[in-house]
């Protein structure tokens, strides 16, 4: 039988199926000809020379699993299927001729192509055209692999296009593309190259080589990619000139745990994707670009990891960019960049780079190894930096210039070979709880603009640790600077300082340096053993200095240059040679100075003995304020030969922790009978004063710490019982040979006191470590200096309870040496309830009964989960109050002083829970 007699055969048969052989010209179309709507035309192997059009519903199957391989001729599309129709295609390879046209058009109908498939020339769907592939290759296209411009839904599953002279995919109109575990390769232009409101989502998905872009997105496009990988790219990884917006319930930034959305809704939005080796930036986003990612890495890249340019907005979340050409994120024009959670390593120029008006903020991250400084910011630009850490570079920290601005909280810098913290030309910044460690300077503010600097640490600089220069507002309130290389805070001629109960401990040259012309104002500064003089101000100084100590100055107490003209008002000077020493014509106003122990006294001792200065300053609420123990160690000295009972009765009064001022208080009872049984002549029984607290954060185990080796002082256990805090950045090293003598320095600092190592069980071994973790070396020399220095020292390791259990299990000689755990149980209603009106207490605030009542209703409402933090929770629901009840006063023109101490049940935070009452769901409630 024939092929045309088979297809005549065909006709008029429902779901027939038509046989067709190569060999006759036009056979092909003559059997789709035949075929019945909803037939089938089974092709035999071979190559068949036809432009087919389909108007009807069909399937063209390869007939027992042989190559069909369909061949355009040079003026029209090898395949071309019209609108109304619905192919299947199975099996076949489906060349093009002309490179100017496409292989295969679909200009409207659906159009199903599975079964291992080929497409040699480029794909079109167009108009309303519907389009599912499965498993098939598109190859060797030119101008572009597949053009997209539908309203139909394109699906391409398990594809593979490789090799277009041109761009891999284009998508434009509205059409809406899906894509999951494709392959997109060789592109020598963009792989994927998104227009005008398309609509894209890959899963899965590579594109691997593209010779420019590996995707594009323009105009108010909108994509999703989920696990997807861009790889080795000419250009940049991601390139978005403009887009729609993201949605905000799409947003990881605004909520870290939401689920990737089914679809592309607006914007640009990756999650746990892979962009590395690109040409330029792994990340560029202009014009009016949004864009989000989630658990991304972005690394190995010719430009910068991240850029926000114009008026783009780009969000990060939980983010690694890694081994940048260029600064790791970068922000300019009036772009707005935000990153939460996000790490920055091994740029080769800076870790941020902000300039022109750009906002960028950042969140518990991480930037360090930049061969730039960390984080540069010029022109207007602002920049918010909150719980991030950054270092090991070998210029600033953060360097601030022109008229930018930095608003810091919590950041801890670390090994920078420069500052800390620089800022000049007109640079400000406002920085609370801000860090540096081991830097060349801490703190160099050479700018005129605002400056404030609030609970800041200087530890370890090589040169001074707050340097303030000509021409600039700054104002330095609280903080501390330990062990300066030479001066502890430095004021030049020209800087308006103010600076706040500031303590400046052991700096090698003065406490205090006033520059000829320079007049600060300082109040309740101490200065406790410095190098060289306490104060020293330069000839022709002045400056008022009201309420300070120094204790221990290596020179006189307090020199004076010629013609220096300073207010000294309030000064206690303690164990010098010198209070006083003078140059010619100064001329100081002294006023209730005192001197206590000085050799050479010109002012008078005081009435009582002067205590013995410590070297911590005090915390709201009487607590000793510690420094982060991120990277650095943070030592509280003792007080001098305090009573045992009344540091029992102190550790009774605090808040809370029943079990364990019960479990301490055995303790004193068991060490007291130690001494007497020695004192007795008799051997005493081993004891171990090493010691586990486990619980979760902020339930005071810093607190009892410091308790703990002020009562081993006053029962004559220790010498000191001085506390060093530390965590396992303080004792690990970067490299070969650091740990030891690290973890040897931290456990020195502490000798006669306490070592508090705080998250101790990052110490621990992974279970699936494999390569080399130092903890481990520092965890065995930890136990040998415990061993060589078994009563000189006292270790107390932290953490959670689970976690510590691990720890101590993890190396035999922490199981022999600390068999003793404290456990800090989370504190309940009541005692929260109790710890904010401590906290009012101290800062002159009252609560009503009705806020007491409301407060109470509010923790038993709060979720324990791990954002808990007992006891800074607290605290920060106090913050909280007194802001409310700031708002809620201010509309009061003439408050009462009631009105401004009074905390009221209008003042306590409100929690966005759901109405427990069956009737049905409710908003944001109020506990009663």
């Amino acid at each position: 039988m024939t092929t045309h007699q088979a297809a005549a055969d065909a006709t008029g048969h429902q779901g027939a199926t038509v046989h067709v052989t190569p060999g006759s010209p036009g056979a092909l179309a003559a059997a789709l000809a035949a075929a019945a709507p909803g037939g089938e035309v089974r092709v035999a192997a071979g190559t068949y020379r036809e432009a087919l059009r389909v108007d009807r519903d069909v399937t063209l199957r390869a007939a027992d699993g042989g190559q069909v391989t369909l061949t355009a001729p040079d003026t029209a599309p090898a395949l071309e299927v019209l609108p109304g129709a619905r192919l299947t295609l199975d099996g076949v390879t489906v060349r093009g001729g002309a490179a100017d046209r496409p292989a295969v058009l679909l200009s409207g109908g659906a159009t199903h192509w599975h079964g291992g498939g080929t497409a040699c020339g480029r794909l079109e769907v167009l108009r309303d055209a519907a389009l599912t592939m499965t498993g098939a290759r598109l190859t060797g296209a030119a101008l572009a692999g597949a053009l997209i411009r539908t309203t139909g839904a394109v699906r391409l599953t398990d594809c593979v296009l490789e090799g277009a002279q041109g761009t891999g995919v284009v998508v434009g109109g509205d059409s809406r593309l899906e894509m999951t575990g494709s392959r997109i390769r060789g592109a020598t232009g963009s792989g994927v190259r998104v227009r005008e409101n398309a609509r894209v989502v890959l899963r899965d998905c590579l594109i691997d080589g593209a010779g420019r872009s590996g995707l594009l997105f323009e105009d108010g496009s909108a994509a999703l990619l989920v696990d997807c990988r861009v790889r080795d790219c000419g250009g940049e990884a991601v390139r978005v000139l403009d887009s729609s917006p993201v949605p905000r319930d799409d947003d990881p930034y605004e909520a870290a745990d939401i689920a990737a959305p089914a679809e592309a809704r607006g914007g640009l939005l990756l999650y746990g994707c892979e962009l590395t080796g690109a040409g330029a930036d792994a990340l560029h986003v202009a014009g009016s670009g949004d864009a989000v990612l989630a658990g991304c890495v972005l690394r190995d890249g010719g430009g910068s990891g991240a850029t926000a340019g114009e008026r783009a907005r780009v969000r990060l979340a939980d983010t690694r960019i890694v081994r940048t050409a260029s600064a790791a994120l970068t922000a300019h024009g009036t772009a707005r960049l935000e990153a939460r959670g996000t790490t920055v390593r091994d740029s080769a120029a800076n870790g941020l780079l902000a300039t022109g008006s750009a906002a960028v903020r950042i969140t518990d991250g991480e930037v360090t190894d930049c061969r730039f400084s960390a984080v540069h910011a010029g022109g207007t630009a602002e920049v918010t930096l909150t719980r991030l850490r950054a270092g090991r570079t070998p210029e600033h920290g953060l360097h601030a210039v022109a008229d930018s601005r930095l608003t810091l909280s919590e950041v801890h810098l670390t090994d920078c070979g420069m500052s800390g913290l620089d800022l000049s030309g007109a640079a400000g910044a406002d920085a609370a709880e801000l860090s540096v460690t081991r830097c060349r300077n801490g703190v160099v503010a050479g700018s005129g603009g605002p400056v404030r600097l609030a609970g800041c640490t200087v530890t370890d600089a090589e040169r001074a640790g707050f340097s303030f220069g000509p021409g600039g507002e700054a104002e330095l309130d609280g903080g501390r600077v330990l062990r300066a290389g030479t001066a502890g805070l430095v004021v030049q001629d020209g800087a308006t300082v103010r600076a706040r109960d500031v303590e400046i401990t052991e700096a090698a040259g003065s406490g205090m340096v006033v520059a000829a012309g320079a007049a600060p104002h300082a109040s309740g500064v101490r200065v406790v053993r410095p190098g060289k003089n306490g104060l020293i101000v330069d000839a022709k100084g002045a400056g008022v200095f009201e309420d300070c100590e120094i204790t221990g100055p290596g020179y006189p107490a307090v020199h004076l240059g010629e013609a220096a003209t300073p207010v000294l008002t309030r000064i206690r000077v303690q164990d010098a040679d010198a209070d006083l020493s003078t140059g010619d014509g100064a001329e100081p106003e002294v006023r209730d100075c005192v001197s206590w122990q000085v050799k050479d006294a010109h002012w008078p001792a005081p009435m009582a003995p002067v205590p013995a200065a410590a070297t911590a300053t005090a915390a709201p609420g009487g607590t000793p304020a510690t420094g982060s123990a991120g990277g650095d160690t943070t030592t509280t000295a003792p007080p001098t030969e305090e009573d045992l009972d009344e540091l029992l009765g102190e550790l009774h009064q605090l808040i809370g922790l029943d079990r364990v001022k019960q479990d301490v208080a055995s303790l004193v009872k068991l060490m007291r009978m130690v001494q007497r049984r020695e004192a007795a002549g008799l051997a005493a029984p081993p004891l171990s004063r090493h010691l586990v607290f486990a619980g979760n954060p902020g339930t005071g185990k810093t607190t009892v710490a410091r308790l703990y080796g002020r009562i081993l002082a006053a029962v004559g256990l220790l010498e000191r019982g001085h506390l060093v805090e530390a965590d396992r950045s303080a004792l690990v090293g970067e490299y070969v040979g650091h740990t030891g003598p690290k973890t040897q320095r931290v456990f020195m600092e502490a000798m006669g006191g306490v070592l508090f190592i705080d998250e101790a069980y990052s110490l621990a071994p992974a279970h699936s470590s494999g390569g080399n973790d130092f903890a481990q070396e520092a965890i065995a020399t930890l136990v040998k200096l415990m061993e060589d220095h078994r009563d000189a020292v006292v270790v107390i390791v932290a953490g959670y309870p689970t976690e510590m259990e691990h720890f101590i299990d993890s190396n035999p000689g922490l199981a022999s040496r600390f068999n003793r755990t404290l456990l800090f149980e989370d504190y309940d209603t009541e005692d929260l309830v109790r710890i904010v009106e401590q906290h009012a207490a101290a800062h002159q605030y009252e609560l009503t009964d009705a806020a007491r009542a409301t407060l109470a209703g509010y923790f038993d409402h709060v979720p324990r989960d791990g954002r808990f933090g007992n006891g800074r929770s607290a605290r920060q629901t106090f913050q909280a109050m007194t802001e409310r009840q700031a708002y809620r006063v201010a509309e009061n023109d003439a408050p009462s002083e009631a009105d401004l101490r009074t905390l009221s049940q209008l003042d306590v935070p409100e929690l966005d829970v759901p109405e427990t009452d069956p009737a049905g769901p409710g908003g944001p409630v109020r506990p009663a």
